[in-house]
């Protein structure tokens, strides 16, 4: 009994299936997280050299974006369950190429068309689905606090996994293995996963599905039959094109060049940064759960909104700091509330669009931000190259993102989804009884 008080009241009332998209959640963002601390050093200790690994980690993520946009706009009609299962048995089969081959085509070829993070970060198929299969099974009133949750368990997984998968290498290194060996058991375990999420997926019920009769006939037109989208088409499109401006400029202060930039300016060594960063992802992962009641309040956009402008302030900030403390305090204010946007960003985009379109959608919007992101860390590193200009990349990310919010309530503050709307008539029709009732009393 005190273990269930322990548990908010909305995941509570979560489902069967709800409850295990959590946990696939989190066991792939612990894989992606563990593996992420130790791929490059595997890759250089397999013999590839910087730019061998340069391509192979730029080529898995053209094939990731590719794998994702093709599944996505697919899984509404072909199947939910199907897609995650399928995307489980390339993560798996891309983590066992990895581990058994030293070959640069084989490795490229098995990043491209297998499911591999480099960063830690969501990639593949799994986010956009889960994220349409929960707004399937939960109340619209709850989807942005569940999503908040689904947050905070992603966040979590990732620091702990990151701290797992270099714990891991360093104790192997106490036995009789050497640090490829050691490295390939983080490998190894990253398969293991995948292949535990597919179980896990095969477990997920029906109710994840779309059911074609409850929502209606979707439209027939060559964009729905190719792509999953037709009435949704031109809000997708619009969130697509900010929404990888916001990761296009993200791009610039990606983790690894953050922390490389304390290394250059403060002489901060990998440990201290390891602990840096585990706390700002935890920060950022509470940061979500506290978006839910200020969205309750002023609503989806605005909280995305009106908590990114400072969050993006304070990036500007931080290397405007004299000393590291400040700088890391800087940072860690800034990741306090950087996750405030979010669930409710994904939350948004979720309500906005008819449930049958929801996987595609929710596949658009994040092949957009994967592609604006992938594209800035190449124009960082020329910056980073010059002693000068180390610190243009804070400034450049922060008044992008700055540019962003300001497009974004411009574009979309009207547009509010069914149930804030419904909420809103609500409280005016209560505000008018209460006016009767005290016009009647005088």
């Amino acid at each position: 009994m005190a273990t269930t008080k322990l548990i908010p009241s909305v995941l509570r009332t979560l489902s069967r299936d709800g409850w295990l998209l959590f946990v696939t959640r989190f066991a792939r963002l612990f894989a992606y997280g563990s593996l992420s601390v130790i791929l490059v050093f595997y890759l250089v200790g397999l013999g590839l050299s910087e730019a061998q690994v340069g391509l192979v980690l730029t080529l898995t993520l053209v094939g990731d974006v590719i794998v994702s946009l093709y599944f996505t706009t697919r899984a509404d009609r072909i199947g939910r369950r199907r897609v995650l299962i399928v995307g489980s048995i390339l993560m798996a089969a891309a983590g066992l190429a990895f581990a058994f081959t030293s070959n640069l085509l084989f490795l490229v070829i098995a990043g491209t068309i297998g499911v591999i993070s480099p960063s830690g970060n969501e990639v593949g198929p799994f986010l956009s689905i889960e994220q349409a299969a929960l707004s399937h099974i939960v109340p619209a009133a709850a989807r942005t606090e569940v999503f908040a949750w689904y947050t905070l368990a992603g966040s979590l997984a990732t620091a702990l996994g990151a701290l797992f998968g270099g714990g891991l290498t360093q104790a192997l290194l106490h036995t009789t293995m050497t640090h490829v060996q050691s490295y390939r058991a983080v490998v190894f375990l990253y398969a293991a996963l995948g292949g535990a999420l597919a179980f896990l997926f095969l477990r997920l019920s029906m109710s994840v599905e779309v059911s074609r009769a409850a929502n209606g006939p979707a439209p027939s037109s060559s964009v729905a039959s190719i792509f999953g989208i037709a009435r949704s088409r031109n809000v997708v499109l619009k969130l697509s094109g900010l929404f990888a401006l916001d990761s296009f400029a993200g791009g610039f202060v990606v983790q690894s060049f953050a922390a490389y930039w304390f290394y250059l300016r403060f002489g901060v060594q990998p440990v201290a940064l390891g602990a840096i960063f585990f706390w700002a992802n935890v920060f950022a992962g509470i940061s979500a759960v506290l978006a839910t009641r200020l969205a309750a309040r002023i609503g989806l956009i605005r909280t995305m909104v009106f908590t990114h402008l400072p969050s993006n302030i304070l990036l500007i900030l931080v290397p405007l700091m004299p000393n590291l403390s400040l700088a890391v305090l800087v940072l860690l204010l800034r990741f306090s509330i950087s996750q405030m946007d979010v669930p409710t960003r994904q939350s948004y985009t979720m309500a906005v669009v008819p449930a049958e379109e929801r996987s595609a959608a929710g596949g658009f919007t994040g092949v957009a931000r994967t592609t604006g992101a992938a594209i800035s860390p190449l124009l960082a590193g020329f910056l980073f190259a010059r002693p000068s200009l180390i610190s243009a990349p804070f400034f450049i990310a922060g008044t992008l993102k700055i540019i962003y919010d300001l497009l974004l309530y411009k574009q979309f503050v009207a547009l509010r989804p069914p149930e804030e709307l419904a909420s809103a008539e609500t409280e005016l029709i209560a505000r008018l009884s209460r006016h009767d009732k005290n016009l009647a009393g005088k």
